[in-house]
């Protein structure tokens, strides 16, 4: 059975995307952490990222990489983190959280920020356009 983001890969599922290329996906995470928190994916469905063959794996980090310059152009922060948990979906995703460097940001059990489908979309956008410009 497909995983949800292999739905989101194929457009079963909705998703403010800010990033994709013949391999990879990149979109906002609907319960995020912090304004601009995005999900890197392989289009490739594979469960634990050290099971991605050497060129997936090496080309998703490339990816995540330019998808974090792209964020970091848009969203003010101190720093991006990068999270692999792993354990929420049975697919290889590397998790990208602007941080302000207050504490104890990246804990999924913190409240999560609450946007509206607008902001959502202008802040999916703006990525997408700094990503595809390599402003």
């Amino acid at each position: 059975m497909a995983s949800i983001f292999s739905k989101i890969i194929q457009g079963d599922i909705p998703s403010y995307r800010v990033a994709e290329n013949e391999s990879f996906y990149a979109f906002l995470d609907i319960n995020p952490l912090a304004k601009g928190h995005t999900l890197v994916i392989p289009k490739k469905e594979v469960d634990y990222i050290f099971d991605l063959d050497e060129d997936t794996y090496n080309g998703l980090f490339q990816f995540v990489k330019q998808v974090g310059n792209a964020i970091e152009k848009i969203i003010p922060c101190k720093r991006l983190g990068m999270v692999v948990y792993g354990l929420d979906v049975p697919h290889a995703h590397v998790h990208l959280i602007p941080l302000q460097g207050v504490g104890n940001e990246v804990n999924f059990s913190n409240p999560k920020v609450e946007l509206s489908q607008e902001e959502f979309q202008q802040i999916a956008d703006r990525i997408k356009s700094a990503f595809d410009n390599k402003v």
